[in-house]
């Protein structure tokens, strides 16, 4: 099912600063970690005021990124989300990118089939994804 939703280039652009970062640098501290993104009223897929993480907020006022992530999801609606995972291998400290579908079993219909036709039009903008996860509840 194919949506009237645009994307904004404030994403795109999230995104890619991600991409591009240098490390130990200030770009790297002020890059983001996790963000949302939401509808606006006129469609649009934008980014969801005061619900990001930044890298450099790490070890500081956010100890665990990923409980923090959870806890800014919405109960009762849909959100799309960018969380930069990093994980060590054996050969080296590695990061990916994962693009999260949130639809919680109590969102509106309309809302989960609005944000479940446009999962393909963000996508498709945001290049480099390296997993994809849907979650409908917080275990």
């Amino acid at each position: 099912m194919a949506s009237c939703v645009a994307v904004s280039d404030g994403i795109i652009n999230v995104f890619n600063d991600v991409k591009v970062r240098k490390s130990s640098t200030l770009e790297e501290v002020r890059c983001k970690k996790a963000v949302l993104f939401c509808l606006s009223e006129d469609k649009n897929i934008i980014l969801e005021e005061r619900k990001e993480i930044l890298v450099g907020n790490v070890g500081q006022t956010v100890n665990n990124p990923y409980t923090t992530f959870v806890k800014m999801l919405p109960d009762e609606d849909c959100r799309y989300a960018r969380y930069n995972v990093t994980y060590e291998s054996k050969e080296s400290k590695k990061e990916d990118l994962v693009f999260i579908f949130w639809a919680p079993e109590c969102a509106p219909d309309k809302s989960k089939m609005i944000y479940a036709s446009s999962k393909d039009a963000i996508k498709k903008k945001l290049m480099g994804i390296k997993r994809e996860l849907q979650a409908n509840c917080y275990d």
